[in-house]
């Protein structure tokens, strides 16, 4: 390898201009979905859910409660609408990886969103009690791509300290046992080696998924108000009978977390998450 070779630096970090408006926006891509699929113009609820692994949607579904958004003009995905304690929020299902989760936030947000929470699925790094339980994630270990076209390289996307803050109180307030702390965000799961994961061990990350980091940068570049909850469901398959997430695959369980922090949110109000 020549030395100008090493010196290049690799291409998600050349060229990027942070600073500088996009060419494709959502609202775009929206406009021409909505034309071509002759669908009118509503404004999604203004509390969303992402749900990786579409266990909450399968949930909603086989009982009645989620009925598929009249307007929403994504190609790729389908948005559930439901209500919850007299609000609607919407919930998509089965938004696996940083680049997707973001590409399906930037056309939330351009759609009357307010407030996006994800409830991801994970697999344990710190072994701090016995899954299945919850992590309010604070920062994200940025090991994937797609952090790296909304912000400058450093090691974590930060969450807003209002929204985690107000996350661990509610849980708090309600009795729900609830981890705090640091993830890892990886693109390639079944590229965890035992070296990897002693390292993000002796870092103090607590569980590994695949959304975080790329949602918090996009949350910082935007302003946007975005909250990662991990659901920390396994030991990445080590033991006899992992990936239990108990009754309904944890789908009311998670909804319950989701609900509280929701109602904290309405009830602080939205503000500048990133001053």
């Amino acid at each position: 390898m020549s030395v100008r070779e090493q010196e290049t630096p690799p291409p998600i970090l050349s060229h990027k201009h942070y600073g500088a408006a996009s060419t494709f926006k959502p609202e775009n891509l929206l406009r021409e979905a909505r034309r071509q699929k002759s669908l009118p113009e509503v404004a999604v609820p203004e509390i969303c859910i992402l749900d990786p692994d579409g266990d909450m949607v399968r949930y909603l579904r086989k009982a009645g409660l989620g009925e598929r958004h009249p307007g929403w003009a994504c190609y790729h995905t389908d948005l559930y609408v439901f209500r919850e304690g007299g609000h609607e929020y919407g919930i998509l299902g089965c938004v696996v990886g940083a680049s997707f989760a973001v590409l399906v936030a930037e056309e939330l947000f351009a759609s009357g969103c307010r407030f996006l929470v994800s409830m991801t699925s994970s697999g344990q790094i710190l072994p701090v009690r016995t899954p299945p339980y919850f992590i309010v994630i604070e920062r994200a270990l940025r090991d994937e791509g797609t952090s790296y076209h909304y912000l400058p390289p450093s090691e974590y996307s930060e969450a807003s300290p209002r929204l985690t803050q107000m996350a661990r109180e509610a849980m708090t307030a309600a009795g729900i046992p609830i981890q705090s702390g640091a993830t890892g965000t990886t693109d390639a799961p079944f590229r965890e080696t035992e070296e990897a994961i002693e390292a993000a061990r002796d870092a103090g990350i607590l569980a590994v998924e695949m959304e975080a980091a790329g949602l918090y940068a996009f949350a910082r570049a935007r302003n946007c108000a975005v909250l990662c909850f991990a659901h920390v469901t396994n030991q990445m398959g080590l033991i006899e009978g992992d990936f239990e997430k108990g009754l309904s695959d944890g789908a009311g369980e998670s909804l319950k977390v989701i609900a509280l922090a929701a109602a904290s949110w309405r009830a602080k109000g939205s503000g500048n998450e990133f001053p």
